[in-house]
C-alpha cells in the first residue's frame, strides 16, 4: 500500500516502521511540527509535510495517529473526497468520526508504546474495525502482517478494551506509585517489593485474575484491615483509596 502517516508520536512511529518494513511505501508524514516529520520520514523514506492540504489524493491508506482530543481537526482539515482508507487509532473515538469519508476504519493497539522504545508489535494484538466488509479485509490483511494477533472488534468493544486497559496498565501503576510514596515515608526501598509486583503480573498470564487474588480483604480479615486503615489514618488521600479497593474486593468475595 502507497501510505500517509499523520502524526510522528508513539503509534506513529512505530506504525510506521512496520509497515515499511512488510514492503509498504510510506510516501508522507504529517507533523505540526516539520523536524519530527522530518526525522519519521527518513527513517520511512517518506516526504515530510506540515501541511494536510498538501496530503496526496491517491494514497491508499491514511494513518491518523494523533491524540484523541486531535482527530477531529484533522479529520475536518482533510479533503472528504480522498480515495483511499482512512483510519485512526485511537481506542476511545468511535469510528463514526471519520463518517465524510468512504472508506475508513480502525486500527488499535492496546498497549503502551513509547518511539524512543523499541516494541514487537508481533506480540501486541491490533483491534481492526472497517466501515465496509472490504475496508475490514484490507486492514485486517495489512495489519496482520506485522501482528498476528490482530482481531475484529467494533467501536463499543474498542472503547471497554480500552477502558480495561487504563484499570490494568495505568490504575496499576499508580499504585505501584503509591506504595512507593509509602515505602518512602517509612525509608524503605521500593526494591523490595518488585519480586511480589512480578509474581502478580506472572500469575495473570496464565490463569484467571478472580482465582488469583490474596491479601487481607480476600480473606476477610479485618483486624488487619484496620491496622491499615489506622497506619493511613494521617493520608487521607491513601486511606481513601485503600478503603474503596478493599471495599470492592470484600463485596466481590464476600457478598
Amino acid at each position: 500500500m502507497n501510505i500517509v502517516i499523520i502524526g510522528s508520536g508513539n503509534i506513529a512511529t512505530h506504525l510506521a516502521n512496520a509497515l515499511y518494513a512488510t514492503n509498504n511505501t510510506i510516501s508522507q508524514v504529517y507533523s505540526l511540527s516539520l523536524a519530527n516529520a522530518q526525522a519519521l520520514a527518513n527513517v520511512v523514506s517518506g516526504t515530510a509535510l506540515i501541511e494536510l492540504k498538501e496530503v496526496d489524493n491517491e494514497a491508499d491508506l491514511y494513518v491518523i495517529a494523533v491524540s484523541d482530543s486531535a482527530i477531529e481537526e484533522v479529520v475536518q482539515q482533510l479533503p472528504a473526497d480522498l480515495e483511499g482508507i482512512v483510519v485512526h487509532t485511537s481506542g476511545a473515538t468511535d469510528i463514526n468520526v471519520l463518517s465524510k469519508f468512504t472508506n475508513h476504519g480502525v486500527i488499535y493497539p492496546p498497549q503502551s508504546i513509547n518511539k524512543n522504545i523499541a516494541t514487537d508489535l508481533s506480540l501486541i494484538p491490533f483491534g481492526i474495525e472497517g466501515n465496509t466488509t472490504q475496508v475490514f479485509d484490507k486492514l485486517f490483511k495489512l495489519i496482520k502482517d506485522i501482528a498476528p494477533k490482530t482481531f475484529a472488534c467494533t467501536s463499543k468493544q474498542r472503547l471497554a478494551l480500552h477502558l480495561s486497559a487504563v484499570v490494568a496498565n495505568n490504575f496499576s501503576n499508580a499504585l505501584f506509585s503509591l506504595a512507593k510514596k509509602i515505602m518512602d515515608r517509612e525509608n524503605l526501598d521500593f526494591e523490595l517489593l518488585k519480586p511480589i509486583i512480578s509474581e502478580t503480573a506472572s500469575k495473570v498470564q496464565n490463569h484467571d485474575p478472580n482465582q488469583t487474588q490474596t491479601g487481607p480483604a480476600r480473606r476477610g480479615d479485618y483486624e488487619v484491615i484496620n491496622k491499615h486503615l489506622q497506619f493511613l489514618s494521617q493520608y487521607p488521600t491513601e486511606r481513601e483509596i485503600y478503603q474503596v479497593l478493599t471495599d470492592f474486593i470484600i463485596k466481590r468475595y464476600h457478598n
